[in-house]
């Protein structure tokens, strides 16, 4: 039976990540948010493999790992941290609080589920033809994809100052045949969108480098960029915040997260048919 895993882990974004890389691939994903409901969900739902988070806001990874290796029914359950601890004698601190292993913060993408696949037994593990593969590497080049890239179907600039949400948009968009850039900041955006003019951008409303909303208007003010859709994101933005008006700065679509990655790619594609027929 392909594995349950539960993914213990208060930070949205990575949370939606390892979620849909793992989903991609064939697993049952359950989320938790803290470690209170993670050990609820654990006890109630006995799955085959737990990834935590070290640093939760109510109890530590730490201490859900000794909790678990005193239950009689979970104790030879997998139990994998998610850590960006670096300092010297973290590892060794992982292992003797009971982990059987870790996987270092921020993720990557590509190997990812490689490395949850290796906490888990040959028959807990998904077919390998699953069609969702795309985002793994073959074992014989593993700088390559498990298939030939698709022909990009339109290029979509990312902007974002957190890493995880960058690396999420590619994730979602490259399996589906986007080709994806990646920016920080609102100038490294103009740069890249003028050295290869993207056909959307899809950028956070809150930054420490100007704004998303700045971004739209410095597009917007270029002759040769100011066509392009922008779809606006944000998770900071008041609820009141009316998103009428937002979209009225100049934006093509505002969206909120947190937001199912099968939405998102839905609104991008909506996005990119409607610039699409606007041009044609």
């Amino acid at each position: 039976m392909v594995a349950r895993i539960l993914i213990i882990e208060d930070h949205a974004a990575n949370l939606d990540l390892m979620t849909y890389l793992l989903t991609a691939f064939g697993y049952t994903l359950l989320g938790a948010a803290n470690g209170r409901s993670g050990m609820e969900i654990a006890a109630r739902e006995k799955p085959e493999l737990i990834i935590c988070d070290i640093q939760l806001p109510d109890i530590s990874g730490y201490e859900i790992a000794a909790r678990l290796k005193q239950d009689e029914q979970m104790r030879n359950t997998p139990l994998v941290a998610i850590t960006a601890l670096a300092m010297v004698g973290d590892r060794e601190r992982v292992l003797q609080a009971g982990f059987d292993g870790y996987i270092s913060k921020p993720i990557t993408p590509e190997t990812f589920v490689a490395e949850v696949e290796s906490f888990l037994s040959l028959k807990q593990r998904a077919p390998k033809e699953h069609p969702s593969a795309a985002v793994s590497a073959p074992e014989a080049e593993p700088q390559l994809p498990l298939r030939e890239p698709l022909p990009p179907r339109a290029t979509i600039l990312a902007v974002d100052n957190v890493r995880s949400n960058l690396e999420l948009a590619r994730s979602i968009f490259e399996p589906s045949g986007y080709r994806v850039m990646l920016a920080d900041d609102v100038e490294a955006a103009m740069a890249l969108a003028r050295q290869t003019r993207p056909d959307l951008v899809l950028s956070d409303v809150n930054m420490p480098e100007g704004s998303g909303l700045e971004l739209v208007l410095r597009l917007k003010s270029d002759p040769t960029l100011n066509d392009i859709p922008v779809v606006l994101i944000s998770a900071t933005l008041p609820r009141d915040t009316r998103d009428d008006l937002v979209v009225a700065a100049g934006a093509t679509r505002f969206l909120r997260r947190p937001i199912d990655p099968i939405v998102l790619l839905k609104e991008i594609e909506d996005c990119l048919e409607m610039s699409r027929r606007a041009h044609a």
